[in-house]
């Protein structure tokens, strides 16, 4: 089934999306949105109360890099799926592989089960938002794309705020295992709702059918290798690190000569936009995950702050994001360099003042540079993802614009991998007290400011561009 062309983008309204005879498709594709969304942040404000339940103090940031690690796999390989099974079953597979991972995790006897569960989550997650997109291109009228990609945003907005509400009132409860139940009903919906509402002959008509396998695993067990690095403090631990890393770089030769692609080919040619855009977007990403994965515990620890509290204090990034791309969107081409610029130093000084504050000062200074680290991402992240695909054409400008969801998951993991060692070598790879986490809060956040200077080093570079080279 193909969607019908030709139609007046701008006659459908709120009404006829969200009430008219594709309201329950429609509703259908934000639920999908939603799990992915929410998931992050609720998990976020639950994760303190997960290791002191079935232990896991240093596995805290594999289970955010878990969740990632299967969301790259799964988003690089949602056009595949749909080509070979078909949209309809794609995503019935995905619901289901994302309700298992819920349960698993739910009802996780020990936090090697829940890991998997947590990796489980992530496959699905990412395999329903990929598809999910391409309903958005193959089921719905045209005349519909505009707003149903606002309604999308306007879940992320809701998730941000919604999602440390909902973790941190049931972590409060010491109800954490009920919030993957949850989400696992969600899923259960969201299958029979797949079953009911989308046509049965739906497919992607313009996917590969092929996938970058290759690449793939060797992102998968060059992240775990650096994780490794976190939990095993031995010979085991330094030859996983650097096998680990070692295979990252040599993912990007392999790509680069690969008949089946991640990055486009001049992605992988450091003089060009394309790398530079995705280098900030990458370690940007590397050097900001430390927030979300330990400032939640340590806020607990330092300050007392209930999982709430702290769930929303994290969240104040997303906010700063959201406000700060919502009121530059329109801006000219002319100034996107400057704010791309901006975007990065702010990100690194956002990171630099948490370095300095989580561990003394009061929550409020914590959240204004959570806000200013946000502000940075919003203000540059969408002129950096414009810029990777400037210049390129046809099949090259695809797989640029599909890669930057890739790459910006790929730093997330990496970046979680290495918040483990670091978190490791000072003291946080176990039950920790006030003192420690004080003691720990200014060098664990300092350590990954070096990537974030690398990251504003080549958003700079970008936004000298002016948006020339591909």
């Amino acid at each position: 089934m193909t969607r019908a062309v030709g139609e007046d983008a701008n006659r459908a309204g709120w009404g006829e999306l969200l009430l008219g005879p594709q309201a329950a498709l429609v509703w259908l594709l934000l639920l999908g949105v939603w799990l992915n969304a929410a998931d992050a942040l609720v998990t976020v404000a639950l994760m303190p109360s997960v290791a002191r339940s079935i232990g896991g103090y240093a596995y805290f940031a594999w289970a955010a890099g878990a969740f990632m690690l299967g969301g790259i796999v799964s988003c690089a390989s949602g056009g595949h799926l749909a080509s070979r099974i078909g949209l309809k079953r794609g995503l019935l597979l995905s619901g289901a592989a994302y309700a298992l991972g819920c349960a698993a995790s739910a009802a996780a006897p020990g936090v090697m089960v829940f890991l998997l569960g947590r990796l489980l989550q992530g496959i699905g997650a990412g395999w329903i938002v990929s598809l999910v997109f391409v309903a958005i291109g193959v089921v719905l009228p045209q005349r519909l794309t505009a707003r149903v990609f606002a309604a999308l945003s306007g879940v992320w907005g809701a998730a941000t705020l919604v999602g440390p509400l909902i973790g941190g009132a049931f972590a409060t409860l010491g109800l954490w295992r009920w919030v993957f139940w949850a989400f696992a009903a969600q899923a259960v919906i969201f299958v029979v709702g797949v079953a009911v509402a989308l046509p049965g002959e739906a497919r992607s008509e313009g996917g590969d059918p092929r996938a970058p396998w290759l690449q793939l695993v060797m992102v998968a067990f060059g992240v775990l290798g650096i994780a490794v690095a976190g939990t095993v403090h031995n010979l085991v631990g330094i030859g996983g690190g650097v096998l680990g890393l070692g295979l990252l770089f040599a993912m990007l030769a392999v790509d680069r000569r690969a008949a089946v692609r991640i990055l486009p080919r001049a992605g992988t040619h450091l003089s060009t936009a394309s790398a530079q855009g995705y280098a900030a977007i990458f370690l940007l990403s590397a050097a900001a995950i430390i927030h979300s994965i330990y400032s939640p515990v340590l806020l607990q620890r330092i300050h007392g702050a209930s999982p709430l509290v702290a769930g929303y204090v994290v969240a104040c990034e997303a906010v700063g994001w959201s406000t700060v791309a919502f009121f530059i969107g329109g801006v000219s081409q002319r100034r996107q360099g400057a704010l791309i610029r901006f975007g990065g130093v702010a990100v690194v000084a956002g990171l630099a003042a948490l370095a300095m504050v989580v561990g003394h000062s009061p929550l409020w200074a914590v959240a204004l540079a959570s806000v200013l680290m946000g502000a940075g991402f919003g203000a540059s992240f969408a002129f950096m993802s414009a810029r990777v695909v400037d210049g390129l054409e046809g099949d090259e400008r695809a797989l640029a614009s599909a890669a930057v969801p890739t790459v910006q998951s790929t730093g997330n993991a990496v970046g979680a991998a290495l918040a483990g060692v670091a978190a490791g070598a000072l003291g946080l790879g176990h039950p920790f007290d006030a003192a420690t986490a004080s003691a720990a809060a200014l060098p664990l956040y300092a350590a990954f400011l070096p990537l974030a200077l690398l990251g504003a080093v080549a958003a700079w570079r970008l936004g000298a561009q002016r948006g020339k080279i591909g």
